[in-house]
């Protein structure tokens, strides 16, 4: 799936991350494993930092709960 600019341009309105970090991030996930709930905490600490959006623990465990479980939305366009 490949992203255009104005994608991007609407999730750096949305969440005030630029485009090279979400790249960077992009390129962390890819290295990581999505499975192992240490590796999906830490990426969720990382983005609470760069949006500046604290996380609950009750909202962490919710979002590593529906990666573990495979019911992330495929299209993750339409989220924006």
């Amino acid at each position: 799936m490949e992203f255009g600019d104005s994608f991007f341009k609407k999730v750096e309105k949305k969440t005030k991350v630029d485009k090279n970090t979400i790249l960077s991030l992009a390129q962390k996930l890819q290295q990581g494993n999505m499975k192992d709930e240490k590796t999906l905490r830490e990426i969720i600490h990382s983005l609470s930092k760069m949006t500046n959006k604290p996380v609950s623990k009750e909202r962490e465990d919710k979002i590593i709960q529906t990666i573990l479980n495979d019911e992330v939305p495929t299209h993750v366009d339409k989220m924006f």
